[in-house]
């Protein structure tokens, strides 16, 4: 990917704009929440994503006549790599601004447009995920929650987990089955539901690390509008797997920036520890460093693309080597990092432990196979 000078051009606007507002009230949250560190400073966030919006910088990729800046694909890598570099604190509107937006602007109607955009790019309703259940996780397919029309309503009972943000969340995008005995990918639609109501119920799941970012969330008769419906009934298959693949564009060169932040500071630890002395986890580290530059290489190189399993081929590069991460830091660390504080894990020990769950969530490395094997390399079932 060539930069020209406007795209340079960009890039200063962008840099020069957080560092003259990365100060003050918001000067605290640098380096805040993300994935592992979603308790933190999350109205100090919600303020500055607030900031942010006021400003212009939310919807930077969506079409001006959405009401957003319509920047071209490779300043929107630009916009999420500066973010990144400057160690903004992570976006409390991400799934309905990066996830959902996109999704309604191409398949959601004018009316859909008008309600919903207008909300998630100024920031005052926020957004969750409803795809993953007990019975179903990566493999989408097997979805049971349920809805049926009832008069001008969709009536929904079902159960849905690992549902990041629930908690902070107004409205949920929910994959739910609407046409009885239907099975796998037929019969499922991509329902926009209300969380504040009688019919839906919030429980928080403990991790690893001691905090609750994901959840269970539980719908018992809850009711959205018949409109509310993204696509015609029982297309939701193909809009999910839409969704999906627009959560591995481009805000993921901005992750990688996040990434190599964590192996230069791990780096640096490895020296004042002395623990780069030892060949083999400086060889690690090395492989690290070489790990990294693979995974922007092929992000680069596949960005622009539509093929659903290239998608699945960068989730399992990057995961893996995300995990393998969490467990080089915990080497680095030696004997340290065995030991819990008083408060709470450290930095490298919270890395170690959230970072398990990398190949899992936003769907497991199972599945991933399973769509490269038979979609990119066109072998049977």
């Amino acid at each position: 990917m060539r930069f020209t000078a406007q795209d340079e051009e960009f890039r200063a606007e962008v840099r020069d704009w957080l560092e003259a507002n990365l100060a003050g009230e918001f000067a605290g949250l640098r380096g805040t929440g993300g994935p592992g560190r979603e308790h933190e400073a999350p109205e100090g966030r919600l303020a500055w994503n607030r900031h942010l919006a006021a400003a212009g910088w939310t919807g930077v990729g969506w079409p001006a006549e959405h009401g957003g800046r319509g920047v071209p694909l490779k300043q929107q890598v630009i916009f999420h790599e500066e973010y990144a570099r400057a160690a903004a604190p992570a976006r409390i509107s991400i799934v309905g601004e990066e996830l959902l937006g996109p999704t309604l602007i191409a398949y959601g109607s004018p009316d859909q447009h008008k309600r919903f955009l207008p909300p998630i790019k100024a920031v005052t309703e926020l957004w969750c995920q409803g795809y993953s259940e007990p019975g179903a996780g990566s493999d989408l397919a097997g979805v049971a929650t349920r809805a049926a029309l009832d008069g001008k309503d969709w009536v929904i009972t079902g159960h849905k987990i690992w549902t990041s943000l629930a908690h902070l969340s107004d409205w949920c995008f929910v994959l739910a089955r609407t046409e009885a005995g239907s099975r796998r990918g037929t019969g499922l639609s991509y329902l926009l539901v209300p969380m504040d109501q009688p019919g839906v119920t919030i429980r928080p799941i403990r991790q690893l690390t001691g905090t609750s970012e994901f959840n269970e969330v539980f719908f018992d008769e809850a009711r959205t509008a018949a409109a509310n419906v993204v696509g015609d009934p029982g297309d939701g298959w193909r809009i999910a797997r839409a969704t999906l693949a627009i959560e591995r564009g481009a805000a993921m060169l901005g992750q990688q920036v996040g990434f190599r932040r964590e192996l230069t500071d791990l780096a640096q630890l490895a020296r004042r520890t002395g623990a780069s002395r030892d060949p083999l986890l400086r060889d690690r580290l090395s492989q690290a460093w070489i790990g990294l530059q693979v995974i922007r290489a092929y992000a680069l190189d596949t960005l622009d693309g539509n093929d659903e399993y290239r998608a699945s081929v960068l989730k399992v590069l990057w995961s893996r080597w995300h995990r393998d991460l969490g467990e080089l830091a915990m080497a680095v660390a030696g004997v340290a990092g065995l030991v819990a504080g008083s408060a709470e894990f450290d930095r490298w020990q919270r890395l170690f432990l959230f970072s398990r769950a990398d190949t899992i969530y936003g769907g497991s490395d199972e599945i991933q196979h399973d769509i490269i094997a038979g979609r990119g390399l066109g072998l049977p079932r």
